[in-house]
């Protein structure tokens, strides 16, 4: 099958291990394997002494019954039997394209987005329209347009919420808009969840389309809400027949996830509201850095991101986004990555969710390449300032 390069992870592949400030970074800060298994009290030398004892077989080929039991409990509908553990949100989101699209199928996808949530299914034949998300809009659809883009072959509408990369969230009453779409054409949604609950409003809780449609499909992973990437694990949680779909394509790809990831991540998940509470101040107070920066360097502006862990910054400078920030990276090491990789040239996305330390530093460092293009660009008489 053709399929496009995979913009941010290319992006990402190529410069993030030598960033000196990676300001790109869409997980919230990481734990270390102490700080996990301390977080409840647990004695990690203990814990990791149990843990050498445990014989590294394949495991649990659908996760353990204990991981799928956690995960259930982060729904409201949602049986253990219902989620199948997968090698991340990646892996969850591929399964279920998959399983699902045909080609001839057609799909509707909000844009923009992870890449992969619409060049996948397009690689399988599907037709795929995209549904824009525009600043002016909040980044939040619009409901008539997607109204005018379903049809008796849309075989899946796919959201992502919170939305990558702009940190929009579409909350229940646009939600259950959006399942009656579904219903009027008898589509699925799948509904890129890796970053729920990650709100900055206090009180403000969103449902799961998978706990609103009775064929809504969640994915999602311990990556980003529970700052542990290098787990490499995930699930999808949906539907009898969509599960059973999925084990079937499963097989062809995938036998069992590891066992000592799946591990500590139900000790993760048992720890779920401590590492939730960490990480939502960790958001919140770098969301008040970040929108400090916003307001004293008048190059830059934005969307203000109500969640996840990512926003969107239109900076108003004659360069191109990649162009700035490989420019960026070789002066000073910081690290941001171009809207381009999101079909949103003028804009760059930052990963704000990082160390506190790096975010300033980042920003400071950003700050001072834009003083440098601007004094170049000032002697070569371009108009590189706003004002």
């Amino acid at each position: 099958m053709k399929i496009k390069t995979f913009a941010v992870e290319h992006w990402m592949n190529l410069y993030e291990m030598e960033a000196v400030n990676n300001i790109a970074e869409t997980c919230v800060e990481s734990l270390t394997v102490n700080e996990l298994i301390e977080i409840d009290g647990t004695n990690p030398e203990e814990f990791l002494r149990n843990l050498g004892k445990q014989k590294l077989t394949y495991g649990h080929i659908e996760g353990s019954p204990e991981f799928r039991g956690l995960v259930s409990n982060l729904y409201d509908s949602v049986s253990p039997e219902n989620v199948l553990m997968m090698n991340g949100a990646i892996g969850a989101n591929f399964l279920v394209l998959y399983s699902l699209i045909e080609p001839g199928d057609h799909v509707v996808a909000v844009h923009p987005t992870y890449q992969q949530l619409y060049d996948v299914p397009a690689s399988f034949g599907a037709s795929v329209d995209l549904l824009p998300l525009r600043p002016e809009n909040q980044f939040l659809p619009d409901l008539n347009e997607l109204k005018s883009l379903v049809n008796d072959k849309t075989k899946l509408i796919i959201i992502n919420n919170p939305n990558n990369p702009s940190g929009s969230i579409i909350e229940k009453q646009m939600l259950e808009e959006i399942v009656e779409i579904a219903r009027s054409c008898d589509a699925y949604i799948l509904c890129d969840e890796v970053y729920r609950n990650l709100m900055q409003e206090d009180g403000l809780v969103v449902p799961s389309i998978v706990d609103l449609y009775e064929k809504g499909i969640s994915t999602s992973s311990m990556s980003k809400v529970l700052s542990l990437a290098g787990l490499r694990l995930g699930w999808i949680a949906g539907p009898d027949q969509v599960i059973a779909e999925c084990i079937k394509h499963r097989d062809y790809t995938t036998i069992s996830c590891g066992m000592l990831d799946d591990l500590l991540a139900v000790h993760a998940l048992k720890n779920y509201d401590n590492i939730l509470k960490r990480n939502r101040k960790i958001i919140k107070d770098n969301l008040a850095i970040l929108d400090a920066w916003i307001q004293q360097e008048p190059s830059f502006s934005y969307v203000k991101p109500r969640a996840g862990t990512t926003a969107l910054l239109k900076y108003d400078l004659p360069i191109s986004s990649e162009d700035f920030c490989i420019g960026l990276f070789k002066a000073n090491g910081a690290f941001l990555t171009p809207g381009s990789c999101f079909d949103m040239e003028g804009h760059v996305r930052i990963g704000y969710a990082c160390d506190t330390e790096v975010l300033k530093k980042g920003l400071e460092k950003v700050s001072e390449y834009v003083r440098t293009l601007q004094q170049e660009g000032n002697k070569k008489g371009h108009s590189y300032s706003k004002n």
